[in-house]
């Protein structure tokens, strides 16, 4: 009697336990998979689009930086030039030919910078198009995607 009792007992619970599972279709796997490529396009763009926000924030900056030491070293430049002048004019004379040498010294370092910050702005400008263009994609690859509906909906 107990060995029906304990048989009895193990059908019931292999029985409840098969009627429990969820049998997961392959439309829910794949609908899941559709979700999980949209998330992560979707914060991929979100992530593009605050990176683009802050570079174009630092534009303005990068541009008054690449102006002033273009102003910069145009001023040294002249201050170079008149010394030169002054030097040609009286090529003995020791104090010049230092004032001369100082002021070429500061037109190359000013010359320089400007080159830099000119970089460093035109970088910045073809990181911006280039995120612009991957920003372009994502969007493309998104709308592609068909209309996933999200849990809860």
């Amino acid at each position: 009697m107990k060995i029906k009792w304990i048989i009895t007992a193990m059908v019931a619970l292999v029985i409840s336990e098969s009627l429990s599972a969820q049998v997961v279709s392959k439309d829910s796997i794949n609908m899941l998979k559709q979700q999980k490529e949209t998330l992560k396009i979707g914060k991929k763009l979100n992530e593009r689009n605050l990176e683009l926000a802050k570079l174009e924030n630092t534009v303005e900056k990068k541009t008054r930086d690449m102006q002033n030491s273009a102003q910069q070293a145009q001023n040294a430049a002249f201050e170079n030039g008149d010394a030169a002048n002054k030097l040609s004019a009286d090529a003995m004379d020791k104090s010049l030919a230092s004032k001369a040498d100082k002021t070429a010294g500061e037109a190359k370092n000013d010359a320089k910078k400007a080159r830099k910050a000119a970089k460093e702005l035109d970088d910045l400008q073809h990181k911006i198009e280039s995120l612009k263009k991957n920003i372009a994609e994502d969007k493309v690859k998104l709308a592609a995607l068909p209309p996933v509906p999200m849990p809860g909906n």
